[in-house]
């Protein structure tokens, strides 16, 4: 039963941001005066316990971050999905955090809408986790995002960012200029495009990139092709292809519906080198498997959550202002599916 003066609605447990906002204090304040920290003054503190007792939050909680002073747990945002990057991601984070004596809590959320990444982000909060790794691609902000990513260190691998996140990402632009050029110094005369979603910051980066090479050689901007992200949606944009004899290479924006376009090329007839150059992108592990062997851009996704862990654990212990976006070099990796153009 609550207290009387409970002014919390009952629709949930009460959580640390429902102290922070009767305590009149952000959410980090709330996390350090509950561990004992010495820059807390006791009149702060003093109000964070009257809170906590007044919503009756997970009073054994916070009794054990009195005593240990650190939950020793970071969480980590990421999208419901199937595929490998996601995987590959939180696998290198989870070994990180584990051989640093660190639990990972996990916050999935089916959507990219900005409530969804809100309530992701507050449940985490809620878990008085010492620090946060955004691992979805944050299209736009809030007040209530900025809100909790001030309050707890955040670290953002998809590229995006708030105003108190540190940011850790690939040059996606880069690397599409990179996968496009490639394709035209093989002496194609142009490279066509399927994009991922319109609604990833990544999908739109890598056609920013494909179109800025194109532009910058002099070549055509063919239409681009959307897909899913899926193999499925690789196949069906690859049979619209098939059916264009002046396409003579493809970029592909995943090696997952690099693969669907290397099967629905072959069942049409086209050739892959020998008609249509293909290059994937993230090297994932079965592109050196396919047939052809895929060329691709290199997305080093363990060492991206395992290096976000390290940046993350940085600014638990050494708190500061928020560094510049540290960008990882993209790699191309040349194998079978690429070769000069027909006739060339």
């Amino acid at each position: 039963m609550a207290k009387s003066g409970d002014t919390h609605s009952g629709a949930r447990p009460p959580g640390m941001v429902d102290v922070a906002r009767v305590a009149g204090v952000s959410a980090q304040t709330v996390s350090r005066a509950l561990a004992g920290h010495p820059n807390v003054q006791e009149k702060t503190r003093a109000k964070v316990l009257a809170a906590v007792d007044q919503l009756g939050y997970r009073r054994n909680n916070a009794a054990r971050m009195l005593s240990s002073g650190r939950s020793r747990s970071i969480g980590v945002v990421t999208l419901q999905t199937s595929f490998y990057s996601r995987a590959a991601v939180t696998s290198g984070i989870e070994k990180a955090a584990h051989e640093a004596g660190y639990a990972v809590s996990a916050a999935t959320t089916a959507s990219l809408d900005t409530s969804a990444i809100e309530n992701a982000l507050s449940r985490l909060a809620d878990q008085d986790v010492e620090g946060i790794i955004l691992s979805v691609p944050l299209i736009h902000t809030s007040s209530r995002i900025e809100q909790l990513t001030r309050s707890t260190p955040t670290v953002t691998i998809d590229g995006s960012r708030t105003d108190a996140t540190e940011v850790l990402a690939i040059d996606q632009v880069q690397a599409a200029r990179i996968a496009t050029q490639h394709l035209l110094d093989l002496g194609h005369e142009t490279v066509w495009h399927i994009t991922g979603p319109v609604e990833w910051l990544e999908s739109a980066h890598r056609r920013d990139g494909w179109q800025s090479a194109l532009e910058s050689a002099g070549c055509a901007v063919p239409p681009p092709l959307e897909g899913d992200w899926s193999p499925a949606s690789g196949y069906r944009n690859g049979l619209v292809l098939a059916r264009i004899p002046d396409v003579t290479a493809v970029f592909v924006a995943s090696d997952e519906m690099a693969f669907g376009v290397i099967r629905a090329l072959h069942e049409a007839g086209r050739r892959v080198p020998d008609d249509i150059s293909v290059v994937g992108f993230d090297d994932i592990e079965l592109a050196e498997y396919c047939s052809p062997s895929l060329t691709t851009i290199a997305q080093p996704f363990q060492h991206m959550g395992a290096l976000a862990v390290t940046h993350l654990l940085r600014q638990i212990d050494a708190p500061g202002p928020v560094p510049e976006p540290r960008s990882v070099e993209p790699r191309l990796v040349v194998r079978s599916s690429t070769t000069t153009a027909p006739g060339r």
